[in-house]
């Protein structure tokens, strides 16, 4: 069953799901199911679909990965991004990111830190900080809370903390940002 398993880059959505289904579907290639990051195949496809399933993928910015190192990279990514979206459980919000990847994939942390940095060329935590404050960007564009209870929202233990990692990773302050608006978000996908 495992090798019936395809790994997709970049699915970070519902929307992303509902396009690989449409594809599946339009391609006629049988499925068990499509989840963020995978394509469950209910049976193994030929060369020639799998090339025109990722000539398809590619068409809306998704792409197949070819070897089990890239998708446990994704699939540490996906994770990533459901914790510093808060879009997880209690339980596992309150836990570190390491044991809760570790947890999550069933490797240790120092083996997954390793193979991300290899392949994406910086750290799990860079990717973390970068996602989380993507999500303040996203509250900030809203216009909905202020500074502090975004900070408070996003587990930032003052304002001053949040405001520090904004500037360090987009290289304005969150007023600033908030002043320039949305066009200075980036995609889900190109962080």
């Amino acid at each position: 069953m495992a090798s019936n398993i395809l790994f997709v880059k970049n699915m970070v959505c519902h929307r992303c799901i509902l396009a690989v289904t449409d594809i599946l579907m339009d391609l006629s290639i049988p499925f068990q199911q499509v989840t963020i990051g995978e394509i469950h195949l209910s049976e193994s496809i030929a060369k020639q679909q799998n090339d025109l399933l990722s000539t398809n993928l590619i068409q809306i910015g998704l792409e197949l990965i070819d070897n089990r190192m890239h998708g446990l990279v994704e699939k540490i990514k996906q994770l990533v991004l459901m914790k510093a979206r808060k879009e997880i459980g209690e339980r596992e919000h309150k836990m570190k990111l390491s044991a809760f990847l570790s947890e999550k994939l069933h490797h240790e942390y120092t083996y997954l830190s390793s193979l991300f940095s290899s392949v994406e060329g910086r750290t799990i935590e860079n990717y973390f900080i970068d996602q989380r404050i993507e999500k303040v960007k996203e509250l900030l564009v809203y216009n909905e809370m202020t500074l502090s209870e975004i900070a408070f929202e996003m587990d930032y233990s003052s304002v001053a903390h949040l405001s520090n990692q904004f500037k360090k990773s987009s290289g304005l302050t969150p007023s600033h940002f908030k002043r320039l608006g949305l066009h200075k978000r980036k995609l889900l996908d190109h962080i």
